[in-house]
């Protein structure tokens, strides 16, 4: 099992503690890489991307779009990404595309330095629907300072 295999399943187990039903894809010949309900119970799909460096816009890639938006119109169409500061996901159905983008791309999300020319979507962060930031909090006092604190002699 490769790594974006791993952490596309993580992401699955992950969001089924959370109400969803996600079935992994694995290796099926799909354009997708969960299927299932959402929390209430509506069909859906997951597209996810791993990204090991930060981009302020989420790159979708326009194939991928249009395969999903082929799917009946009862499908939820979920694209999630996942990059150094956060996750983030974006209900595809209703989202309003921006114009595409003609880039040179790696082939593969991650670890690949092999560049192709791409129609993308550059989406923006404030269209995501569920956006969760990692913070790092520096930290401040040690567990046990509070304890010690005024006993010292």
């Amino acid at each position: 099992m490769s790594i974006i295999d791993k952490y596309e399943k993580a992401t699955v187990d992950l969001l089924n503690l959370d109400g969803w039903a996600l079935k992994w894809c694995g290796k099926d010949n799909t354009f997708y890489d969960a299927i299932g309900e959402t929390p209430k119970g509506n069909p859906c799909v997951i597209e996810m991307k791993f990204r090991n460096k930060y981009y302020k816009t989420k790159l979708i890639e326009k194939k991928k779009h249009e395969n999903l938006m082929s799917l009946p119109s009862e499908v939820v169409k979920i694209y999630f990404v996942n990059d150094p500061k956060g996750n983030y996901m974006y209900w595809l159905n209703n989202l309003v595309m921006p114009e595409g983008e003609e880039l040179l791309c790696p082939k593969t999300t991650m670890w690949d330095n092999t560049k192709v020319s791409k129609e993308t979507f550059m989406l923006t962060e404030k269209q995501a629907s569920i956006i969760n930031w990692y913070e790092v909090e520096p930290v401040k006092f040690g567990v046990w300072d509070n304890y010690f604190k005024g006993k010292e002699k």
